[in-house]
């Protein structure tokens, strides 16, 4: 009976995907408030991990995370968890980036809102017993100038909902076509001339090498006197002590902070600790009932999709792929897959080359993931080590193995066709796939040999000299050592003499009963080839 997959959950996340990765089979301990000897001790027998962002998951607890073969984020994130560690170890790093989208935009409105009206500070007054109206005299939204640094998913939506507010909307972020921007009704401008003219600057980028501390004191004196400074993004982002300076000398006239360089914030690192010009909340952007629900399904959809081996759009490790792009390709990953796996085993020697020719609607899209999807399976069936959409390219690369991808605008026979050749010091193997219906994946070619098989469990196959009684020798000597033949084909080629049959048998066949098939008069070859792919 084969093992159930382990699951180790190490910070709260909602209920609702712990639940669907136990219906679908998965055993989840929840384990949280883990320091990092905790992880490391207890990591090695789990097969995926989830966290949000009090887990640290360092090089040292993947060092010890010996089955460890997926990571997932339940947030957007991933500074928590080092990159490149798990990447070297193929380890999947996957995040929930669209869940807490609206989460995190309310909340960032809702920051500017409180900043602007002092809204929290009024709160706590009354509380206190007074009554004390002018001290809390706030500003207009309308007619002020918001900036936003980074208009992606939550940054156009702010500008959005800034724009309802009668905001003129500005934003800096150089990843966007100037067309995007005229799209949202936000002017493109450089960081310069945004930090010049916003009287609001919101912050709503990832944490990158680029990004890290992209706001710091430099940056915070070229902004206008009285503007007012929103983080709900990434706490490394913003230098948080240059702003509280900024805050004490009157420069920047109020501030919202939701994110920290180092969280948990406590009274000792406090920058902020006395001011009453700054809202700071703990971290609560995405706290929604529903984000949290959200981004918990989405991860344990990630996390499954990972360990059934398949690749995960929301991976941050592997290329990014547009969800458009993934439906397109979506359905030809296991025929991909399965092609590489018969690659190999025709292969006689070190592979040396291996180019993938797309036709058809293929051509026109970006093939990628398809690619990899073959060294995934060319690579895994002579490897102990696992090789997967992560670390399949650098695999290839380290064995020295020259990949190629080729655009053909003639479709030939078959529309949206694969052909894969591999190359080794011996010679040349073609394999042409397609899919039947955009569901039934079907091999067409071999060598120039004309088939038409389903690539499945164990497959026979066996180039001969067209002569009579072949078919009848094999299957009589199939049929005394009791091996079901599920399926049989017969391919020729364009030039008479020789055949292939593609014989399909439900179990592997013993040495001593491949040995017979082999003396069989007329046998120019024969290869057992278990088409199933590695999980």
């Amino acid at each position: 009976m084969e093992e159930m997959m382990k699951i180790l959950v190490s910070d709260d996340v909602s209920a609702k995907g712990v639940e669907l990765l136990r219906r679908n089979g998965y055993h989840v301990d929840i384990k949280t408030n883990l320091d990092e000897k905790d992880l490391i001790t207890c990591i090695g027998e789990y097969d995926g991990l989830i966290t949000r962002s009090m887990t640290h998951v360092t090089a040292e607890v993947i060092e010890a995370a010996g089955k460890l073969k997926i990571i997932g984020r339940a947030g957007v994130g991933i500074d928590s968890i080092d990159l490149k560690a798990a990447t070297a170890r193929g380890i999947i790093v996957v995040n929930a980036p669209t869940s807490n989208t609206i989460a995190a935009t309310e909340h960032t409105c809702a920051m500017i809102l409180a900043v602007t009206r002092h809204i929290p500070q009024a709160h706590d007054s009354l509380m206190a017993g007074e009554w004390n109206r002018e001290k809390f005299t706030g500003i207009q939204l309308k007619d002020k100038t918001v900036g936003i640094i980074g208009v992606g998913r939550i940054g156009s939506r702010i500008a959005k909902r800034m724009q309802a507010m009668e905001m003129k909307t500005i934003g800096y972020d150089p990843y966007i076509p100037e067309e995007r921007g005229k799209q949202l009704g936000c002017e493109l401008v450089d960081l310069d001339t945004l930090l010049r003219e916003a009287d609001y600057i919101t912050l709503h980028t990832p944490l990158t090498k680029e990004t890290r501390g992209m706001i710091g004191a430099e940056e915070i004196a070229k902004m206008k006197k009285g503007v007012r400074v929103i983080n709900v993004s990434r706490g490394a982002v913003l230098d948080i002590h240059a702003l509280a300076a900024a805050l004490k000398n009157g420069h920047v006239a109020g501030a919202a902070v939701d994110v920290f360089p180092e969280e948990p914030l406590t009274a000792d690192i406090n920058p902020f600790k006395g001011m009453e010009n700054v809202v700071i909340t703990p971290h609560i952007g995405a706290s929604t009932v529903e984000a949290q629900e959200g981004v918990s399904v989405d991860v344990a959809e990630g996390i499954m999709a990972g360990l059934r081996g398949e690749p995960v759009p929301t991976a941050v490790n592997m290329a990014p792929i547009a969800k458009n792009v993934y439906l397109t390709i979506q359905p030809y990953f296991d025929l991909m897959e399965r092609i590489g796996i018969i690659g190999v085993y025709l292969a006689e020697g070190p592979m040396k080359e291996i180019t993938v020719e797309y036709t058809g609607k293929l051509a026109e899209t970006e093939t990628g993931l398809l690619t990899t999807a073959v060294l995934k399976g060319a690579l895994n069936p002579i490897l102990q080590d696992s090789v997967n959409f992560v670390n399949a390219p650098d695999v290839a690369k380290q064995r020295h193995i020259s990949v190629k991808e080729i655009r053909s605008a003639d479709p030939g026979t078959f529309v949206d066709a694969v052909t894969v050749r591999i190359v080794t010091e011996k010679g040349e193997h073609s394999i042409v796939g397609t899919l039947f219906n955009r569901t039934e994946a079907k091999i067409v070619q071999i060598d120039g040999y004309r088939v038409d098989f389903t690539p499945e469990n164990y497959l026979i196959l066996a180039p001969h000299i067209d002569q009579p009684n072949m078919i009848g020798q094999i299957s009589t000597i199939l049929g005394e050592a009791r091996i079901n033949i599920t399926g049989m084909q017969v391919g020729n080629m364009t030039q008479k003499g020789t055949n292939i049959m593609a014989i399909a048998v439900a179990d592997d066949i013993p040495s001593n009963v491949m040995l017979k098939l082999k003396a069989i008069d007329g046998i120019l070859d024969m290869k057992l080839i278990h088409c199933e792919p590695h999980q």
